[in-house]
């Protein structure tokens, strides 16, 4: 006569892994993160910004706040 293995019983105490609501925590809070991810680079990709060329000659009025704070405190020659 071949014996037949029985199911593990499943008792109120002890649920299968499923069932148990921090394990969908655990697995929920990275699989959000991954389709965000997704969402951003298809975003990313039918959007791509601008490439913007700075223009041939700049007035003062026009620089960069760093180039004009440094020229404003070198000495006059």
């Amino acid at each position: 006569m071949p014996r037949t293995i029985a199911p593990p019983h499943q008792d109120a105490d002890n649920p299968p892994w499923w069932r148990l609501p921090i394990v969908w925590m655990v697995i929920g809070g990275p699989a959000a993160v991954v389709v965000a991810g997704f969402a951003t680079l298809a975003i990313a990709i039918r959007n791509p910004d601008p490439v913007i060329t700075p223009p041939k000659a700049q007035s003062a009025a026009e620089q960069p706040a760093v180039q004009a704070r440094n020229h404003a405190a070198t000495p006059q020659r």
